[in-house]
């Protein structure tokens, strides 16, 4: 990345707002590579500098990737006046900008990717990058190949423009049904109201994937894990 400057530094690594670190510099609280420095605009190498605040070592992190298993119940948000965010369950992270990419339903859980990296957001979340989202579905009502032709053709579901195809693949048919749904947008509510569209409703939704990033089994819901470093270049 660079240079830095300071205060920017220790305020993206959540020390403190960036007139609190500010103060902080001037008191002569911060070191660099074991020098006081006293003026906030210093620039840093973030590659190779060593920065301590009150004699505790603050290491640079530019981005963060985190792989939740969302829970049913909670919002994908940063922050919401009545329900729990996304981004409450990650404790501790080194970043105060995280933020979830894309959006789940509230009763909707899953896999969600919690960054603080916008321009892979971007990438994942752009309808022309054609990013494939699969979801585990359970719908009331039978599934029939009459519904994967129609999920194939693209279905209205109230918006100005038909959905874009989309693989259905029916596991089993009964009263209660189960199907794996890939889609490449994301509308609001978009599986749902897609088996409504053919006469279903949707009582059970999971995402299993997004790209080439998928959940892990091991994950319980709530719980959430670092990107190794693999994840990450395939996203990238």
């Amino acid at each position: 990345m660079g240079k830095l400057r300071l205060d920017k530094w220790l305020a993206d690594m959540g020390v403190g707002t960036r007139s609190e670190v500010k103060r902080a510099i001037i008191k002569g609280q911060v070191s660099v590579d074991g020098v006081i420095i006293k003026r906030p605009e210093t620039k840093i190498d973030t590659a190779q500098s060593k920065v301590e605040f009150m004699g505790q070592d603050v290491g640079y992190v530019r981005y963060e990737y985190y792989m939740l298993y969302k829970p049913a119940g909670v919002v994908s948000a940063t922050k919401d006046k009545k329900d729990k965010c996304v981004v409450e369950f990650i404790e501790s992270p080194r970043r105060k900008d995280l933020f979830p990419v894309g959006r789940l339903d509230k009763d909707t859980e899953g896999l969600l990717l919690v960054t603080n990296d916008g321009a892979l957001a971007h990438k994942l979340l752009a309808p022309s990058r054609h990013v494939d989202k699969v979801y585990h579905a359970q719908v009331s009502g039978k599934l029939t190949e009459a519904d994967v032709n129609r999920f194939e053709e693209g279905l209205d579901i109230g918006d100005e423009k038909r959905t874009m195809p989309a693989r259905l693949v029916i596991i089993k048919s009964g009263e209660l049904s189960e199907a794996e749904v890939t889609i490449q947008e994301g509308r609001f509510h978009q599986v749902k109201r897609m088996f409504r569209a053919v006469g279903k409703e949707v009582v059970y939704l999971k995402r299993l994937s997004m790209g080439r990033l998928t959940l892990d089994p091991s994950l319980e819901p709530g719980s959430y894990r670092e990107l190794t470093k693999e994840e990450i270049d395939k996203l990238c």
